[in-house]
């Protein structure tokens, strides 16, 4: 029997597996983040995660408002998907594919009906 005072390597200590499903609520809560303007009407992102030892491969749809800078926004839930994910899980994310579902006609800057540009 060991003693309290007694070191124990850490391989003989175990490790912490986080689920699957915990990786991927953290990613669709960093999505949600990183969006500047989320329609009224819009579901809430959702993610799905691969996880292989300490790296997640990470799929995140969404729906944003239009008009928008769609690259700009989709870089910004790239980024903050995987810094969230390191930071909370401590896994590295070498790959974010961000699937936008739907555009959402924002209020401003939108023509009246029947009008043309």
């Amino acid at each position: 029997m060991t003693g309290v005072t007694d070191r124990v390597d850490a391989a003989a200590r175990g490790q912490t597996r986080i689920a699957d499903r915990v990786v991927a609520k953290i990613a669709a809560q960093a999505a949600k983040e990183a969006v500047d303007e989320r329609p009224e009407d819009a579901d809430a992102p959702r993610a799905t995660v691969t996880v292989h030892r300490d790296t997640a491969r990470v799929r995140v749809s969404l729906d944003l408002a239009y008009p928008c800078d769609i690259g700009r926004q989709c870089g910004a839930v790239r980024r903050r998907v995987a810094e969230r994910v390191k930071a909370l899980a401590g896994m590295e994310v070498p790959e974010v594919a961000v699937h936008v579902e739907r555009l959402h006609r924002s209020g401003a800057g939108t023509a009246p009906e029947g009008s043309i540009r």
